[in-house]
Parts: C-alpha cells; structure tokens; sequence
C-alpha cells in the first residue's frame, strides 16, 4: 500500500508506515515519483510471493515445482528452477543469453548452458513453457 498524503511531518510519516503503509508519498508529488515508487512496490511483492502464475499454471516457490492447470505437479531440479524463476518474476522481460548466464549460471564459462536449461525446461513443462525471441533471447512463456 502506498499513502499519499499532505501530511509529511516526521511524526505523520511515522505513523503512516507503522498503520501498515509499505511507502508513504506527501503531497504535491511529481509523477515520474509516484510511477517509480509503484514499480518498486511491485517488485516488492514478486520478491515476496510464494506462487508465480505461469499462463493458466503455477510457479510454486517455496516447492520449486510448477503446478500445471489440470493440477499435475512437476518438480524442478535447482537450476531449472532458478532459470523459471527469473524468466517468471518479469514475464514481460527479453533476456539475453548473456543476462541469463549471469543470473542463474554465474559461475558457468559456455554460453550454451543456457540453451541447454531451456531445453530441459521445454522438454518437462512443453514447448510453450519458454519463448524464444529471435535475435534477442528468451522470455517466459505459457504453460
């Protein structure tokens, strides 16, 4: 919950955030503010939640399994899993090869780890589950 409010005394902003406020804005605010302060308590909440929707199925973090939508259960092994979990906390996001290696694969040296992650990824939860974008890399699909 974001507060926006014209009171901004210390004591005000205080008491917004102990009531249960999860960042408090006094106005007048400028809007490029406000917007960045809404992404950043979204992200808030991805980083918090224990279940991704995939399409019409599931990231169960906590499980590291993907439930599908007629409630079949497929675990992850721990890359893969780490892999589905960074493509899924930003659906909309292309990464690169590069971006992916980085994120999941740090301390590997062949580029190809990646490709081969999301061909076990691909092969267990369809060819859907990852889509490729050509020329730029991968980003998460449906399920």
């Amino acid at each position: 919950m974001l507060l926006l409010t014209g009171m901004g005394s210390v004591h005000d902003r205080v008491d917004g955030l102990d009531a249960g406020a999860d960042d408090y804005l006094v106005k007048p605010f400028d809007l490029d503010e406000l917007t960045a302060r809404l992404r950043a308590l979204c992200r808030r909440s991805l980083e918090a939640t224990d279940v991704l929707r995939i399409g019409s199925g599931r990231l169960h973090v906590g499980r590291r399994e993907v439930v599908l939508a007629d409630g079949e259960r497929i675990a992850l092994a721990a890359r893969e899993f780490t892999l589905m979990w960074a493509l899924a906390r930003r659906p909309d996001t292309v990464y690169s090869r590069a971006e992916l290696r980085r994120i999941v694969f740090e301390e590997a040296h062949a580029p190809s780890i990646v490709d081969t992650y999301v061909y076990y990824l691909r092969r267990k939860l369809g060819r859907r589950a990852v889509r490729t974008v050509r020329g730029l890399g991968y980003r998460l699909g449906a399920l």
